[in-house]
């Protein structure tokens, strides 16, 4: 059974459900992972990249620019 949970309950998000939560898209987030290689507000899980949601948020408070 799948539990349905809200995003600003979860420790990571996918970056489908990040796009969502942070009215961003979903392109400029792989971007953002892909522009910054040592950055700690994502992981990969194998090949599924994983926005830990409070280390991304902070991210973008610090952000001028998106």
């Amino acid at each position: 059974m799948k539990e349905n949970v809200n995003y600003s309950d979860r420790y990571v998000l996918t970056i489908e459900e990040a796009a969502r939560y942070f009215h961003l898209g979903e392109k400029k987030i792989r971007q953002m992972t892909e522009e910054n290689p040592n950055a700690d507000f994502y992981f990969m899980n194998g090949n599924r990249c994983l926005i830990k949601r409070k280390l991304f948020e902070q991210y973008i408070d610090a952000a001028t620019v998106v």
